[in-house]
């Protein structure tokens, strides 16, 4: 499992999936808002599998 999330798009995703956990938590959002987990998860770990079914990669390759 290698990275293929980079720095800024881990930072949003990290961001994006607390602020939705966070309106599911206080009871602002629908129940739809803890799929804020997915944007945590992958922030965190930096691999998105959905990168690699399409083939992106926003983590620079590292130099051999």
């Amino acid at each position: 499992m290698n990275a293929n999330v980079g720095g800024i798009d881990r930072v949003l995703r990290i961001v994006a999936g607390l602020v939705l956990i966070l309106l599911a938590l206080l009871g602002i959002g629908t129940p739809w808002t803890w799929i804020g987990v997915v944007p945590l998860a992958t922030g965190l770990l930096g691999w998105c599998p959905a990168y690699t079914l399409f083939g992106l990669r926003t983590c620079p390759l590292k130099k051999a």
